[in-house]
């Protein structure tokens, strides 16, 4: 009994196959060689007794040609009937037409799944990004350009999985259900596990967990994994994204920012080498990046201590309410505000206030501030870089003064930990660590104006 959806249908080439094999034979040759292919119909184009339909699969399409004198009346309708979006077999020889084009001339067709629903025209010139956005298949389908961004994605992680492997790392898993949202400073989602009667978080980086096993003694490991931070949508973020984590026992944050600025060089020849990045990455204080761009004077750089200076200046770069924050956070909403966006060519910022950064070391330098780098690549931050705090008092102080500025407000603010705080006092060794934003790096190297033209299936309201 004949289905109108068959169970499978036994191909033996694909389009890209076809095309490497006799792609430069003779116009109007013949191959002897019989294929059964399968696709989508993307046109379907009749001319009395040929008709002419091109077939596109995963690697390509190709053309194929039906004859009347081949298929005869029922077979030719048959063919001619086809809509576009339909998905076909098609059995016949490989040729190539008089003008060239390399086709399948059709001695038999199967009907594989029907297109109900009409195909969008001159999809990849809609405007309606959203739209794209709600129904993803249709842009695969009509946008190279998505199908290109698919298949840079998948290049990206193989870089990266490449790039650690061979430097000793180990790839783990870590929870993503998590009774503490740690390792961040975001706000978490929050949900509740029935059997257990708790409530989780959606993790919101998977840092605590690695440093755990840090303290195990695996000295080299690495995520490459899905985290949740409920906070806005925008060019630069989405509530689930892909993120990079990786830790090295022994090392500092200046042996970090070496590792991601050779690990991105390798996920940006991934892509395409023609990135001109210069090498090695700028390097600059927070301060300096500060006075660099609202061109103060380099001569005289701020000291960390001098918050009146900062808070005047918060003011007038239009931090909100500056006055009312602490000054180490002061000084981090000028240089989001003002800066950041201005650090076009890739550019380490290093040195972070406290406030803000709970789980680095204490800068060696700048007091107040931590040894916290961010790496920036197009006015968009990449990747935060740390020597890991690994003092079990200092921690829980740490831990401490986020729950303070939690219960004034700040509902990003981390929360403690308390099993994190026992494995710690175990020791960890120094470590130097790093996170890496995939998506936006991706973004970034694509030139691409949005994190969800590299999410797949980004966030969205829902469609009324």
């Amino acid at each position: 009994m004949k289905t109108a959806y068959p169970y499978r249908y036994e191909r033996t080439a694909t389009t890209g196959e076809l095309r490497s094999r006799h792609e430069t034979i003779e116009p109007g040759s013949e191959t002897g060689q019989s294929v059964r292919v399968a696709g989508r119909v993307m046109t379907v184009r009749s001319h009395g007794k040929v008709a002419f339909a091109d077939l596109m699969d995963g690697s390509g399409r190709i053309q194929l040609f039906a004859q009347h004198a081949v298929l005869g009346d029922e077979g030719l309708e048959a063919f001619t009937s086809l809509n576009v979006g339909d998905i076909v077999g098609a059995e016949g020889e490989v040729v190539m037409t008089k003008r060239g084009e390399l086709s399948v001339k059709v001695a038999e067709t199967t009907l594989l799944a029907k297109c109900l629903r009409p195909m969008p025209d001159k999809w990849h010139e809609s405007t309606d990004v959203e739209f794209r956005y709600r129904q993803r298949y249709l842009d695969l389908l009509s946008n190279p350009k998505a199908t290109e961004v698919l298949a840079a994605r998948a290049r990206v992680n193989s870089a990266i999985r490449t790039f650690l492997d061979e430097r000793g790392f180990i790839e783990v898993e870590t929870p993503i259900l998590q009774p503490i949202a740690g390792g961040a400073v975001a706000r978490p989602f929050v949900t509740h596990h029935n059997a257990l009667d708790i409530d989780l978080y959606l993790r919101i980086a998977p840092e605590l967990y690695l440093k755990r096993l840090l303290i195990g003694g695996a000295e080299k490991v690495y995520e490459l994994n899905r985290s949740f931070r409920n906070e806005g949508v925008s060019t630069k973020h989405n509530p689930e994204y892909t993120m990079l984590e990786a830790y090295e026992a022994y090392a500092d944050y200046d042996d970090t920012m070496a590792l991601v600025e050779a690990l991105v060089l390798a996920v940006a020849d991934s892509v395409g080498p023609d990135h001109g990045w210069k090498t090695p990455f700028r390097r600059l204080t927070m301060f300096e990046a500060i006075n660099e761009a609202t061109d103060r004077d380099l001569a005289t750089p701020w000291a960390a201590e001098d918050w009146d200076s900062i808070l005047d200046h918060a003011d007038a770069v239009g931090v909100v309410d500056a006055k009312s924050l602490p000054p180490g956070r002061a000084v981090f909403e000028i240089y989001e505000t003002r800066v950041e966006k201005e650090l076009i060519e890739p550019t380490f910022v290093i040195g972070v206030p406290k406030e803000v950064s709970p789980l680095a070391k204490d800068h060696r330098t700048i007091a107040g501030f931590t040894e916290h780098a961010d790496l920036v690549i197009g006015g968009i931050e990449i990747a935060p870089i740390y020597s890991e705090l690994n003092d079990p008092d200092e921690q829980r102080r740490r831990f401490d003064q986020q729950a303070a500025a939690r219960s004034a407000g700040d509902e990003e603010a981390a929360l403690a930990d308390e099993d994190f705080l026992e494995a710690l006092a175990y020791g960890m060794p120094p470590a130097g660590g790093f996170g890496l934003g995939v998506d936006r790096l991706l973004m970034t190297l694509l030139d691409l104006p949005s994190i969800r033209e590299v999410i797949l299936f980004p966030t969205l309201r829902p469609h009324d």
